[in-house]
């Protein structure tokens, strides 16, 4: 697993895992991504985040999910 991309810099954004030393956190990239369903958008507001940025952003934040099952609503449930 190859994630070069990602850095760690105790005096950059409070030490969270950044994007090429950018001020450009993971989770945010995580959260744009999320956000921009179309890459052209993403890329028009953020020039600076390459398709690798984004495929390696991804994939370091997959590596902390845990593989535990949780119970969702079923579509014919509904919440008050």
């Amino acid at each position: 697993m190859k994630l070069d991309r990602i850095t760690i810099d105790p005096a950059r954004m409070n030490g969270q895992p950044c994007i090429r030393n950018m001020r450009l956190t993971v989770r945010r990239v995580v959260e744009l991504a999320a956000t921009y369903p179309n890459r052209e958008e993403l890329r028009e507001e953020y020039p600076e985040l390459e398709d690798e940025d984004i495929r390696q952003a991804l994939l370091y934040a997959a590596t902390y999910l845990d593989d535990r099952i949780v119970d969702l609503p079923t579509s014919h449930e509904t919440t008050a």
